[in-house]
């Protein structure tokens, strides 16, 4: 078993920690300040250091830097008061791996620090990764010869078993959503239920009752109880998706969780405890939010304890192939066409594409294209690239959004014939909503506009909130 350092200076804790510890099968040792705790590790290999932030003599964010300046590698856990949680912050800036807050119960550490060796293991197994050359790693529903796609599913087989919170980075379409059920189905909790929520698409005053739940009486209309999606996630994950749009009020909720594990639903006062390991995603720059105080840090250190960035489309174009046979066999699947192959004149503009929307605009691309073919392979004419997303076709056979094949880049689009700009400008505005699946914020995204802007358009365009809501909840 594992072999833990406790520098604390109060001689009660230090005791209930060694024992508790021990209990948990773990080699523990102890020392009361800063500075015989480096002796030791000057002396002794450990596997973890657990330190109060309050030392005597040498501070405890002295002792950190010194730690880690003996060994980066070395998980360190931080115990602080409530007082003091922008000191644990700076703590985890330093190289701090997690922290606690006093008053914590035994369980809670011994969790924590089962999550951080078990992340220390991942890096020490990643390592050996990279030297595994050839090993391949395969995932249902996910499509990965690429070496980049490669290092991404290395990484979800390492961190699957574990019970560490992962935060999911990239671009809208990139397929997050797909390594997130990766990890549950590779994790101790596959037989537990996977529960997805997607920030955006439930409005800020109702996020809270649907993460937490709340109780009959608890607000006008709550006729029922009803459990929120952690309770519904118990011993299984759950995947939030959009964190970067979570609201103030309900990330002190979420990081609570976090920490403790327990919430009450709303219109309660009843503590309710959870076992649930969270995996989150976001296509925004957490680390610009941050800066801009709209995502709190502690939360942030909190998600980010295994960060996995999903590239772009246009970064593993190889895969681009074998994604298409993917899609074409399900899109022939489901509408019954005797489709079983891609031209290679139009599998070229396709390669040349800089896809925007990702995975996600491809597959959109293909069913479009099976549904117009009328034999049993795609031509060239059957594909119709997107002008809305702005990509660059390649420089030999690009394809307007017509249709027509041609050579060399395209400038700025221009309507078809016969339509006026207004009408063009609309025809974009529907299809960035369908292409979104009817989420108005990413629709917005999509088209450089803000939601407010985008909502008054579809206003002017006889399109109801109620008839694009029922969409956007879906």
């Amino acid at each position: 078993m594992a072999t833990i350092l406790i520098v604390e200076d109060e001689a009660k804790m230090t005791r209930l920690l060694e024992l508790s510890l021990a209990e948990a099968g773990y080699t523990t040792h102890a020392a009361a300040t800063a500075e015989a705790g480096l002796a030791w590790l000057r002396q002794q290999p450990v596997d973890l250091v657990l330190t109060d932030l309050q030392l005597p003599g040498m501070s405890g964010l002295e002792f950190l830097a010194a730690a880690k300046a003996a060994n980066a590698e070395l998980p360190v856990v931080v115990m602080t008061a409530y007082g003091t949680v922008s000191t644990a912050v700076e703590a985890m800036k330093a190289g701090a791996s997690d922290y606690v807050l006093k008053p914590f119960s035994l369980d809670e550490m011994k969790l924590i620090i089962a999550k951080e060796l078990d992340v220390h293991h991942l890096r020490e197994e990643n390592r050996s990764l990279r030297e595994a050359l050839g090993k391949r790693y395969e995932f249902r529903n996910i499509v990965a010869r690429s070496a980049r796609m490669q290092e991404v599913l290395g990484t979800i087989d390492r961190v699957a078993p574990t019970h560490s919170t992962v935060l999911l980075g990239g671009e809208s379409g990139a397929g997050k959503d797909l390594v997130a059920r990766a990890l549950h189905e590779h994790s101790r909790r596959a037989s537990g239920p996977f529960i997805k929520i997607n920030c955006t698409a439930i409005p800020e005053n109702l996020l809270e009752s649907e993460l937490f739940g709340f109780e009959k009486g608890a607000f006008t209309g709550a006729v029922a109880a009803k459990p929120g999606k952690f309770e519904l996630a118990d011993k299984g994950t759950l995947f939030l998706d959009e964190i970067g749009d979570v609201p103030p009020a309900t990330q002190v909720k979420l990081l609570r969780v976090l920490q403790e594990r327990e919430f009450e639903r709303l219109g309660s006062t009843k503590t309710r405890k959870v076992d649930v390991r969270l995996v989150a995603a976001t296509n925004r720059d957490l680390r610009a939010a941050l800066e801009e105080g709209t995502f709190r840090e502690d939360l942030y250190y909190r998600l980010n304890v295994v960060p996995i960035d999903i590239p772009p489309l246009r970064e593993h174009k190889e895969d681009i192939p074998p994604l298409v046979d993917l899609f074409i066999e399900r899109a022939a699947r489901d509408s019954g066409k005797p489709v079983t192959g891609i031209a290679p004149a139009a599998l070229e503009p396709l390669m040349g594409f800089h896809w925007p929307g990702n995975v996600r605009e491809l597959q959109n691309i293909i069913e479009r294209a099976v549904a117009l073919s009328t034999g049993t392979r795609i031509e060239l004419h059957d594909i119709h690239l997107d002008l809305l997303s702005g990509g660059r076709a390649a420089e030999s056979g690009s394809v307007s959004a017509a249709g027509a094949a041609g050579g060399g880049q395209h400038a700025a689009p221009f309507p078809p014939p016969g339509m006026t700009l207004e009408a063009y400008e609309d025809e974009m505005i529907r299809e960035a909503v369908r292409r979104a699946g009817g989420n108005k914020s990413e629709a917005a995204r999509l088209l450089g506009l803000s939601r407010n802007a985008l909502r008054y358009r579809l206003t002017k365009m006889g399109v109801t909130d109620e008839a694009e809501g029922s969409r956007e909840n879906r």
